[in-house]
């Protein structure tokens, strides 16, 4: 049964909701993607751009996902940096240096040139800060900076000492921070579904609360539905944490972990100008950090707290009050108006996994967080497989990837013991 939108500020604010029929009867394509988050959405713009016909298959609404649930920040963190560099090298040998670095920013253009080709209305906004929470924080932080200063992305990033940082926040809280103004953020849920459009433009077409019962492998794959079905050349499989799919093959590998976030009522003028007057975007540099930036109608949008045992948390605003007012206490007592959580799906070693399932049918999961930038990454590199260009694709798929036996529940404990390992060093050191 398809399921209603979760109850975010996303969700309240839509430029236009999807309205897509339900996958029914027979239908022939190029390529059949199964998940309209915005690894299947942006795959598809990739494909619709290059002639081919292209279907989306989304078990309930355009977005209805991490995609459109998330904290909306498009930064050049890429999760599983370090592992994925090391590992790739035995792929792309002296070059695999350039290409993780280059990976971090690609997304970036990706989204805001598609933004402007297709007048795609999602609050995009520059500038982002990552802060120093702790003084021990600063040197990983400053060598981060430094590695900047070596690249294009130079211009675009400067060093604040806890002064600086104190003049474009009204907080305290930080030591330091890297400025970024290549960065970005956006109401992610109208990026998703003003892409969707865009390929829908494009004569893809997009079939809505449709849940798919299974794949057929084979010579012409089959994306098989409750009352229709889609044969392809070839088949994606993009659901990420929510999709129940070929557990034979993807089970033990990805786990979902709970994010919570939530909206203030509108605030004033005087109160954003006091707490934020330059409108960035902010995450901290804790293993389990805070990250927040004020919305088009200026609203403070705070998560945090990331759950790792696969359920949901009781109440989001009751955790996540607390670390809004540790940063802002001038917002104590603020009107939270909206509240709500989705999943993220986590790799154990954080590097994106993409492969086949058979020789037609691919896969693309696990972003572990930073998932707006790394989809549409992603979208450009699936689109380029299926169409014969095979080096990005397989540089990925030959990263090696731990896999948890006897079950997801057991992962997901397994997940949340080293998170919380981690929280501890992180207090020790």
């Amino acid at each position: 049964m398809t399921q209603a939108r979760s109850p975010s500020y996303y969700a309240a604010s839509i430029v236009e909701e999807s309205d897509y029929p339900v996958l029914e009867g027979d239908h022939r394509v190029d390529i059949a993607i199964v998940g309209g988050g915005f690894t299947g959405v942006a795959t598809a713009v990739e494909l619709s751009e290059r002639g081919y016909r292209v279907a989306i298959i989304e078990a309930n609404r355009i977005g209805w996902g991490a995609s459109g649930r998330n904290g909306g920040q498009v930064t050049g963190s890429l999760s599983g940096e370090d592992a994925m560099r090391r590992q790739m090298r035995r792929t792309l040998g002296d070059d695999a240096n350039d290409f993780v670095w280059n990976l971090r920013w690609r997304g970036h253009r990706i989204i805001r040139d598609r933004v402007e080709k297709y007048t795609i209305s999602c609050d995009l906004k520059h500038g982002h800060l990552q802060a120093a929470y702790q003084p021990r924080h600063l040197k990983a932080l400053q060598q981060d900076y430094e590695a900047s200063q070596s690249h294009w992305i130079g211009e675009h990033v400067h060093w604040l000492d806890a002064a600086g940082v104190a003049e474009v926040l009204g907080t305290r809280l930080y030591h330091g921070a890297i400025r970024n103004d290549y960065n970005m953020h956006l109401h992610p849920l109208n990026l998703c579904l003003g892409e969707a459009r865009a390929a829908a433009s494009l004569g893809a077409m997009i079939f809505e609360s449709s849940p798919v019962v299974e794949i057929l492998h084979g010579e012409s794959p089959t994306v098989v539905g409750k009352h229709g079905r889609v044969r392809a050349n070839s088949v994606i499989l993009a659901g990420n944490a929510y999709h129940g799919l070929e557990r034979k093959r993807l089970g033990g590998r990805l786990f979902p972990a709970s994010l919570g976030i939530v909206t203030t009522a509108p605030l004033d003028e005087n109160t954003t100008t006091a707490i934020n007057p330059q409108d960035l975007a902010v995450y901290d540099t804790r293993f389990v950090l805070d990250y927040y930036r004020l919305t088009a109608d200026r609203r403070l949008l705070f998560g945090g707290g990331t759950n790792y045992s696969g359920k949901d948390s009781a109440d989001i605003a009751a955790e996540l009050r607390p670390r809004l007012e540790h940063t802002f206490p001038q917002l104590e007592g603020v009107a939270l108006d909206f509240e709500w959580q989705g999943l993220a799906g986590i790799v154990i070693n954080r590097v994106p996994m993409l492969g086949k399932l058979s020789p037609h049918v691919y896969y693309a999961q696990g972003y572990s967080g930073h998932g707006i930038a790394t989809s549409h990454i992603v979208g450009e590199i699936l689109a380029k497989a299926v169409s014969g260009s095979l080096e990005e694709f397989d540089a990925f798929a030959d990263v090696r990837h731990w896999r948890i036996p006897f079950s997801d529940r057991f992962g997901n404990a397994l997940l949340a013991t080293g998170m919380a390992y981690y929280q501890l060093l992180e207090r020790l050191r």
